[in-house]
């Protein structure tokens, strides 16, 4: 029997993205988080993706670590209400640390950091690094693309670890967290 996920790290931006539908999954799986008494670990920002899935998480009394470069600080981009804020010197620090904490991983709809991230989860999956899984969270298709790519890469015969095995596509927040943390 897997082990029961104690904390998720959520990849998401700054930016909300242009439909109302990215920041309302962003809230609600923070308060799922919640509510299944899930650590949310992010990027500790107050704005956009990141900031709703903070609030989420806050609204239902749930425990959240933010992990945020000084830089980002500075540019006063920190959530105020996060109470376990880490703060670290470089983007390279803020991500070992993010994974280190987390015992899984979902990528929000999101921009090149949120790529960036997601990307390297699966790589150091693929190199056995961790073993942790990883969902994709498809909220109106988002990702359908992306997978599709990827599908053809694996085609190809550029991924070793198998798509399937890699990462848990969903539609929506429930069936994401479902997916990656099945209720016992």
């Amino acid at each position: 029997m897997p082990t029961p996920i104690r904390s998720i790290c959520v990849f998401c931006g700054a930016a909300p993205g242009s439909k109302d539908s990215y920041v309302r999954h962003a809230h609600e799986l923070g308060q799922l988080l919640a509510d299944r008494g899930i650590t949310l670990v992010y990027g500790g920002g107050g704005i956009g993706m990141m900031g709703a899935v903070a609030d989420g998480a806050l609204s239902r009394g749930g425990r959240i670590t933010g992990v945020i470069t000084r830089q980002l600080v500075d540019r006063e981009l920190a959530h105020p209400a996060v109470g376990d804020m880490r703060v670290v010197e470089t983007m390279h620090e803020r991500k070992m640390l993010m994974v280190g904490l987390a015992d899984a991983f979902i990528a929000l709809p999101g921009g090149y950091g949120t790529f960036d991230e997601f990307f390297e989860a699966v790589c150091w999956a693929q190199l056995e690094i961790h073993r942790k899984p990883i969902g994709l969270l498809n909220t109106m298709g988002f990702y359908n693309g992306l997978f599709s790519f990827l599908e053809h890469a694996e085609g190809e015969g550029f991924l070793r670890l198998p798509l399937e095995k890699a990462v848990t596509l969903a539609e929506t927040p429930s069936r994401l967290l479902d997916a990656l943390d099945p209720p016992r």
